[in-house]
């Protein structure tokens, strides 16, 4: 053996020793002692913010997505890329992060916006996984289709799926009158079984799936796309029932964060207000709706989350949970109320913050506040399987963090919206963000999380902070420069080693 190949070959080595000492040498493989590969349960949620057990929201009851967390590692600090679903979905399942000509809507195509990218699931099915798309995974379900062993699967039960004669009867005329973007009421609530609504069929599948192919030969990557709490609120009555509407506690923070820049100001969260029956064309909403909205929002999470726990049940029943990975995360984050805001699409906090969480064959439970962003788990799961990473992915896999949840990461994190042009970044306890229009400069905005976390005071004009915009404000001159702020000690994926030249 020459000089060069030794010392690939130690280097081949020392990687896998590496990975070994991370999560044991059976999960550096990518396989169980049999030779299999992991198969992947990938659970998209749509318009999940982190209203969750885990995260310290006690009004709400998900017991079985908190057990997940408990299991695994729960990611503190997650972030979308986008705060829209099209282009949130786009980007994670693409491995590439949205910029002034890709991912901008929330009708966003992957195969459109980055031809020829090789998606997730493509890259999976590529080396050697069945894979299965259920429900909501990219937001255009034709999106990519060939990254899918079969054809995807939607719910028998069209969009947006009421039940009541008085919702079905509003829709079709509406319809009538050419407005096919109109719906019923924001909410429902029927006295009905779990699969009488769309997301009941989503998990029925993905069941029967699991039940088909853990009898078989080929490992398993299927995608369980849930479209609760997104709007409008549906879900059985017993779910509504699990909450008492008039004690849930409501925003406390209803009006518009004080020195707020005017394009955060001209935000009119039109998925709710003129697409849905009882909301107003313009102002707040009244006192009893605000109330509903948010009952309905917590009567879907935990529809959802009984759905979950379906699912993970039967991987249980199945013997499949130790050799499966299972990654739960929400799409984007959303406002309930928050500065008399509804809906996402929003460069704040509670638009980019989403939940995530993994489990899987060795890893440990735990909780990190590593910065994450949704372009890494691509990377990841390819690394927990096993599998090498294409060339093109601009995430970086948290696979580290499993070991050490609380070991240094990344020093900043990259979300933005692009109307008008916001680009914001986020580095743990500063959230800067600024908007441009045409390229030029028409706001920018600084929150500190240390002593303002529901960002109710814009502090970038102030003199004490002059340092920290100074310091995070070229980060997001001319696009994100996500190369720049990766951990020490870590091997940049190639995309950030092009970048730096």
């Amino acid at each position: 053996m020459d000089r060069r190949s030794f010392l690939k070959s130690a280097a081949v080595a020392g990687a896998a020793a590496g990975a070994m000492s991370v999560l044991g040498p059976d999960f550096a493989l990518g396989q169980n002692a049999s030779g299999k590969k992991y198969n992947v349960l990938f659970i998209p949620v749509d318009d999940l913010r982190p209203q969750l057990g885990c995260y310290g929201q006690k009004q709400m009851k998900s017991p079985n997505i908190d057990a997940l967390a408990a299991r695994g590692v729960l990611f503190k600090k997650s972030y979308c890329q986008v705060p829209v679903c099209g282009a949130s979905r786009a980007s994670l399942l693409t491995g590439l992060r949205p910029n002034e000509t890709r991912f901008s809507d929330w009708a966003a195509w992957a195969e459109k916006d980055a031809p020829g990218v090789v998606t997730l699931a493509k890259w999976f099915k590529q080396n050697g996984y069945h894979t299965v798309a259920n429900g909501k995974v990219f937001h255009n379900s034709p999106d990519c289709k060939d990254g899918w062993s079969e054809d995807h699967y939607s719910p028998t039960i069209g969009w947006p799926g009421y039940r009541k004669k008085e919702s079905t009867a509003m829709v079709a005329s509406e319809r009538k009158r050419g407005k096919p973007m109109c719906f019923g009421m924001p909410y429902e609530d029927d006295d009905c079984k779990d699969n009488e609504y769309p997301d009941g069929q989503i998990a029925e599948k993905t069941i029967a799936d699991l039940r088909r192919l853990a009898k078989s030969d080929k490992p398993f990557f299927i995608a369980c796309g849930l479209t609760k709490p997104h709007l409008p609120f549906l879900a059985p009555k017993k779910y509504w029932d699990m909450y008492d509407g008039e004690k849930l506690v409501l925003a406390d923070n209803p009006n518009l964060p004080k020195n707020a820049p005017g394009p955060l100001t001209t935000y009119q969260w039109k998925e709710l207000r003129g697409q849905y029956a009882g909301t107003p064309k313009r102002g707040p909403v009244s006192a009893e709706l605000n109330r509903k909205l948010v009952h309905g929002y917590y009567a879907c999470v935990s529809y959802i989350d009984s759905l979950v726990g379906q699912v993970l049940a039967e991987l249980d029943k199945l013997g499949l949970r130790d050799n499966t990975i299972v990654i739960l995360w929400g799409d984007h984050g959303w406002f309930l109320g928050e500065h008399g805001f509804w809906c996402k699409q929003v460069c704040m906090d509670l638009g980019y913050h989403a939940p995530m969480m993994i489990s899987g064959p060795g890893i440990k439970p735990g909780v990190t506040e590593g910065l994450t962003e949704f372009v890494d788990i691509y990377p990841s799961l390819c690394d927990l399987a096993g599998i090498p990473q294409p060339p093109h992915l601009e995430g970086l896999s948290f696979k580290p963090l499993l070991d050490d949840p609380k070991r240094p990461w990344k020093k900043a994190i990259f979300s933005r919206y692009p109307s008008p042009d916001g680009d914001g970044v986020c580095d743990g306890r500063f959230v800067y963000t600024r908007y441009t229009f045409r390229g030029r400069q028409e706001g920018h905005m600084l929150y500190d999380h240390e002593s303002d976390p529901k960002e109710n005071v814009n502090v970038v004009a102030d003199p004490k902070y002059a340092d920290v915009v100074k310091r995070l404000a070229p980060l997001v001159t001319g696009g994100a420069k996500w190369w720049k702020v990766l951990p020490e000690g870590i091997d940049p994926p190639p995309a950030a080693k092009k970048l730096m030249g």
